[in-house]
C-alpha cells in the first residue's frame, strides 16, 4: 500500500532557501514538510564559495540586492552564530583595477548602510603580509564566511522542534492539480524505492536551478538563466580574512577562508542544464592566475579540488505576474549573466492555473531568510493565517557538541590546533579517523547512527567534513567505510561499493587538477584505493553509481 502523508505545506528544495521556509512555516504552527531528491546542501547550497555577503559586491549596480544583503547578514549572524565565522572582508584596489571604481563603491556601500572602514595600506598588509604589495587601497566590511552545512542542519532541526519534517532522498515525481488547485505530490523514495502520497493544498517550489523542471510538473514555465561558476579550494588558508578585488565584479574576484583551507571563485558561465557542471582545466587555470593577483605566489600551493555551482537567476521580464509579488527591482541583461540582479522574486502560480503552487526563484543564500519569510507571508495570506513571522529574532541551537569538546563545529575564529588541543586534552581517546579535520570515532558512530539506513559516506562528509582536508580521503576513506559496515551490519560487498563511490565522487572534483603536487596526490590515492584495496577502477564505479546524487562539494 502507498505510504500517505498530510500536510498544509510542502516544500520541494533542501536547500537553505527551502529550509528557511520549512523553518518559517513550523514557527508560524503550519503543519510543513520539506522533500529533497539527495542530501540537504546538495545543490546551489553546497556548491558555493562559503561567503556571507556584506552586499559590498553589488552597491554599484544592484543596490537593491546590496540592501538585502547587509540586512540579512545581521540577523543571521545572530540566527545561526555557531555556523558564522567572523572573518570580515577587505574589498582590495589592485594593479588592473579601474581607480574610477572606488568612489561610486564607496558612496554605494553608504547609501545601503554597509559600513566602510579605511585601511592605510601599510596595517593591511601588515595583518595580512600574503597580500600582493602591489596593493593600492583597502577597506573593511563585514564580510563573513558561513558553513552552509551546519546552516542547514540547524535550519532544520529548529524546524523539526516545530513540528517540521524533512524527507531527504524523496525526488517528486507528479505534482497533482484538479481544477486549477493544487492537491498534493507524488513522491519516490529513492532509497526504498516506494512511492509516496503527500496531500498539501500549498506547495512551496524551492527548487533553486530545478524550480523550472518543478514548475512542468503542474503546468507552469519559470524562465531562468542557469549560471555556472567555478570554485578552487587550496590547501593553503593564506589569509584569515575574506578578499574581494575593488572593482567590477569579475572572475576568480573573491577569496574566502573557509576552515583549513581557502576557496578562490568564481565564474559566470550560462549553462542548459542545473546538472552541467564539467569544470575544465582552463577554467582552473583562469582562477589560479586570478588568485596571483591577489596573493603573489599562489601557485605555489596545491589546489585541493575543484568544483562548479550552478546560480538560478531569474529572467523576470519574461513572465507576468501579480503586482504584489517581491520583484520591484528592475534587471540588467548580460551575455552570461554577471549583471542579472541577485535579488529575488516570489511567484504565484494561480493565474498560470496551479493555485496553492508558489515559487521562490533568484536571490542568494545570504538572502535565504528574508526569501522564506516573503515567501511564507504569501502562503499564510493564502491560507487566511495570520501568525508573523518570527525568524528575524530566534537563535538557533547549534548541533549537539562532540565528545571532544566540539568536535569539527567551530565558534567564532577558526583555528585547526584548537580542535586537535580539545581532542589530546579529552579524558579518553578512542580513535581519530580524520586527522586532516580531526573528525574522530565516536562522532562518525553517532552520525551514522543518525544517518539510518542507507546513509553515504558523502553525507557523513556532509556532516563531519570527512575527506575535506588536504588528502581528499585518501587516508580516512576506508577507516570510515570499515566503520560504516560495522555499525550498520553491512555485507563486505555493499560496504565496498560505498566506499567506491565516495572515492570516485573524491576523484571527480580532481580530475581538472592532475598537476603538480595534487597529481602526486592523486597517485598516492590511487596506489592506496586500487592497488593496495583492490576498488573497482573509477571508470566501473562511476558507471555504477549513474543512479546516485550529484556530489557536492566545497573543500
Amino acid at each position: 500500500m502507498m505510504r500517505t502523508l498530510q500536510a498544509d505545506v510542502l516544500v520541494i528544495g533542501g536547500g537553505a532557501t527551502g529550509a528557511g521556509v520549512l523553518l518559517d512555516l513550523s514557527l508560524r504552527g503550519l503543519r510543513a514538510i520539506l522533500v529533497e531528491q539527495s542530501d540537504l546542501a546538495t545543490g546551489t547550497s553546497g556548491r558555493y564559495h562559503g561567503l556571507l555577503h556584506s552586499g559590498g559586491r553589488y552597491v554599484v549596480r544592484d543596490a537593491a540586492s546590496a540592501q538585502e544583503c547587509i540586512e540579512e547578514n545581521v540577523i543571521v549572524r545572530h540566527m545561526v552564530p555557531h555556523a558564522i565565522e567572523n572573518t570580515s572582508g577587505l574589498f582590495v584596489a589592485m594593479p588592473g583595477d579601474d581607480p574610477a571604481y572606488v568612489e561610486p563603491w564607496i558612496k554605494g556601500c553608504h547609501a545601503v548602510g554597509i559600513p566602510v572602514e579605511k585601511i592605510p595600506v601599510a596595517e593591511a598588509l601588515r595583518e595580512h603580509p600574503a597580500l600582493n604589495p602591489a596593493l593600492r587601497e583597502a577597506y573593511r566590511v563585514p564580510d563573513a564566511s558561513c558553513d552552509s552545512f551546519d546552516l542547514l542542519h540547524a535550519l532544520v532541526e529548529g524546524a523539526e522542534a516545530h513540528g517540521g519534517q524533512a524527507l531527504t532522498y524523496h525526488r517528486v515525481s507528479a505534482i497533482e492539480v484538479a481544477g486549477g488547485q493544487v492537491k498534493g505530490a507524488l513522491l519516490e523514495d529513492r532509497r526504498r524505492g516506494e512511492s509516496v502520497r503527500v496531500h498539501a493544498p500549498v506547495i512551496v517550489n524551492a527548487a533553486g536551478p530545478w524550480a523550472d523542471e518543478v514548475g512542468r510538473m503542474a503546468g507552469v514555465h519559470i524562465p531562468l538563466r542557469l549560471s555556472k561558476g567555478i570554485m578552487v579550494a587550496m590547501n593553503v588558508r593564506w589569509v584569515n580574512t575574506i578578499l574581494n578585488r575593488l572593482d567590477a565584479p569579475g572572475d576568480g574576484d573573491i577569496l574566502v577562508p573557509v576552515g583549513t583551507v581557502c576557496v578562490i571563485g568564481t565564474t559566470s558561465v550560462t549553462v542548459p542544464r542545473p546538472t552541467d557542471l564539467d569544470i575544465s582545466p582552463d577554467e582552473v587555470t583562469q582562477m589560479l592566475d586570478a588568485g596571483e593577483v591577489l596573493i603573489p605566489g599562489f601557485r605555489r600551493a596545491r589546489a585541493l579540488r575543484a568544483w562548479a555551482g550552478i546560480r538560478p537567476l531569474f529572467d523576470a521580464p519574461a513572465i507576468s505576474h501579480d503586482p504584489g509579488v517581491h520583484d520591484e527591482h528592475h534587471q540588467v541583461q548580460d551575455e552570461e549573466g554577471r549583471w542579472i540582479t541577485r535579488t529575488f522574486s516570489v511567484l504565484n502560480h494561480e493565474k498560470d492555473g496551479a493555485r496553492g503552487l508558489f515559487s521562490i526563484v533568484g536571490g542568494k543564500l545570504t538572502t535565504f531568510r528574508l526569501m522564506a519569510e516573503k515567501t511564507v507571508d504569501q502562503v499564510c495570506a493564502h491560507l487566511g493565517v495570520s501568525a508573523p513571522c518570527t525568524t528575524a529574532s530566534v537563535e538557533l541551537p547549534a548541533p549537539e557538541a562532540g565528545p571532544y569538546g566540539g568536535g569539527r563545529r567551530h565558534r567564532g575564529y577558526h583555528a585547526l590546533p584548537n580542535r586537535l588541543a580539545a581532542l589530546e586534552d579529552a579524558p579518553t581517546h578512542t580513535g581519530l579517523i580524520c586527522e586532516c579535520e580531526i573528525v574522530t570515532r565516536p562522532e562518525l558512530e553517532a552520525a551514522i547512527e543518525a544517518g539510518g539506513a542507507g546513509v553515504s559516506l558523502d553525507d557523513l562528509r556532509r556532516d563531519l567534513r570527512l575527506g575535506m582536508g588536504p588528502c581528499q580521503g585518501g587516508f580516512c576513506a576506508y577507516r570510515a567505510a570499515g566503520i560504516l559496515q560495522e555499525v550498520q551490519k553491512l555485507p563486505a560487498e555493499d560496504a565496498i561499493r560505498a566506499l567506491s563511490r565516495f572515492v570516485e565522487e573524491r576523484f571527480r572534483g580532481n580530475r581538472p587538477l592532475l598537476w603538480g603536487h595534487q597529481l602526486r596526490q592523486a597517485l598516492l590515492d590511487e596506489s592506496i584505493f586500487r592497488r593496495q584495496l583492490g576498488l573497482t577502477p573509477p571508470a566501473e564505479a562511476a558507471s555504477s553509481s549513474q543512479e546516485q546524487p550529484q556530489e557536492t562539494s566545497r573543500g
